[in-house]
C-alpha cells in the first residue's frame, strides 16, 4: 500500500520524503495532524504511519532502537491496535535490512514526559515502553477515518535521560525547533547545555536509524 508518514518534526518529514514516501510535519496539533491526514489520503494514501523520534519508557531501550509498536494507547488507557498485515510486512522487511524492531506498546502522551520519574510512572501505570505526542491522535484519525495505521518510531531519550528545560520550549508550525525560546532557555540556565549536546546526539542516533527504517514503509 502507498503509505504516508505524519509526523512531529520537520527533520522527520524530510527522513520520510527523502525515501519516496509523502509526509507532512504537524509540530503535534491534533488540528494539523487532521488535517495532514485528510490531505494526504486525497492524494492517494492508502494508509498512514506515525513517523519519528520517541522517548524509552523501559529501561532497555538506548538512543536509536527502533520501534514497531503492537499498538498505541493514550493516556486514559484506550489502546489502538495498529495494521496487522502491514505491521508484519513492515517487520518483515526491516529484518530483511538487518534491523530488529522492537515490539508492545506505545504511548501517545499530550505532554513531555521530562525526567526518569515521569518516565518510571508512565511505564508502571500504562505497560509503554515508549511515549511521543502524536502517535495517539494518528491512531484516534485514522479510526474515525477507517484508514490503516502503523507507528514507526526510533528512542532519542533513553528512560533514564531527564530532559533539560530548553527541550521543552517547543516547536514552530512547522515543525521546526523554536530556535528563540531555546536561546533565552540557555541565558536563563547557562548549565544545561552540556545535557542539551548529549540530547542532540542521542537525536541524530534516532534520526539515522529512522531514516534506515524508511525503507521498509515502500
Amino acid at each position: 500500500m502507498p503509505a504516508a508518514a505524519v509526523t512531529g518534526l520537520a527533520a522527520e518529514a524530510a527522513i520520510a520524503r527523502r525515501r519516496g514516501l509523502a509526509a507532512m510535519a504537524t509540530a503535534g496539533d491534533a488540528e494539523r495532524i487532521e488535517a495532514a491526514m485528510v490531505a494526504l489520503v486525497a492524494d492517494g494514501a492508502d494508509g498512514v504511519v506515525s513517523f519519528g523520534i520517541a522517548g524509552a519508557l523501559a529501561l532497555e531501550l538506548a538512543p536509536g532502537a527502533l520501534l514497531l509498536p503492537d499498538a498505541v494507547c493514550d493516556e486514559a488507557g484506550t489502546e489502538f491496535p495498529v495494521h496487522i498485515a502491514w505491521r508484519a510486512h513492515v517487520a518483515a522487511h526491516l529484518r530483511a535490512l538487518g534491523m530488529d524492531p522492537v515490539a508492545g506498546l506505545l504511548l501517545g502522551a499530550a505532554e513531555i514526559a521530562a525526567g526518569p520519574a515521569a518516565k518510571t510512572m508512565l511505564h508502571l501505570r500504562t505497560g509503554a515502553i515508549a511515549v511521543d505526542l502524536e502517535s495517539h491522535i494518528v491512531a484516534t484519525v485514522a479510526q474515525r477515518m477507517r484508514i490503516p495505521f502503523l507507528a514507526l518510531r526510533a528512542v532519542a531519550d533513553p528512560a533514564r535521560f531527564a530532559l533539560p528545560p530548553a527541550a521543552a520550549v517547543g516547536l514552530d508550525a512547522g515543525g521546526r525547533v523554536a530556535l528563540v525560546p531555546v536561546l533565552r532557555s540557555l541565558l536563563r540556565e547557562p548549565a544545561q547545555l552540556p545535557t542539551l549536546l548529549r540530547l542532540a546526539a542521542h537525536t541524530r542516533c534516532a534520526l539515522r536509524a529512522l531514516s534506515r527504517a524508511a525503507a521498509a514503509l515502500n
